[in-house]
């Protein structure tokens, strides 16, 4: 993207006699901190039907952490929530029907008779 203002530097890896971390320290930057930041704040359990949205809310935060007005955030969130259509949970996840049978729930016994309370009688 020379056209851009972008110049690619091309770097091999292979045959080369220092680790990855040092020849490349901000790619090996930006994957560490999205490990930490997995771990961290999903405590790990991240699935992988949720995974590129987990993805694209790791990338906003790191675009925007030397924001000078990271108050408006915020303010543009509720402002895209407000002019967007509602989704859906199975339009989120890549996919809504998996092939394990949905769990069922337990019998419950009907609740005991209401106990006579005269205060509470509807008027």
């Amino acid at each position: 993207m020379p056209e851009h203002g972008y110049e690619h530097d091309r770097t091999i890896m292979r045959g080369q006699h220092d680790p990855a971390h040092v020849l490349m320290p901000g790619v090996h930057r930006v994957a560490s901190l999205l490990k930490r930041w997995m771990l961290g704040t999903h405590q790990g359990s991240v699935g992988p039907e949720h995974l590129d949205a987990y993805l694209n809310e790791f990338t906003l935060r790191f675009n925007r952490r030397h924001s000078r007005r990271r108050g408006l955030l915020f303010y543009r969130l509720l402002e895209q929530a407000v002019i967007t259509d509602p989704i859906t949970y199975r339009s989120l996840i890549v996919n809504p029907r998996p092939g394990r049978p949905r769990p069922t729930l337990p019998i419950r016994s009907p609740p005991p008779p209401a106990i006579e309370r005269p205060w509470r009688t509807p008027t």
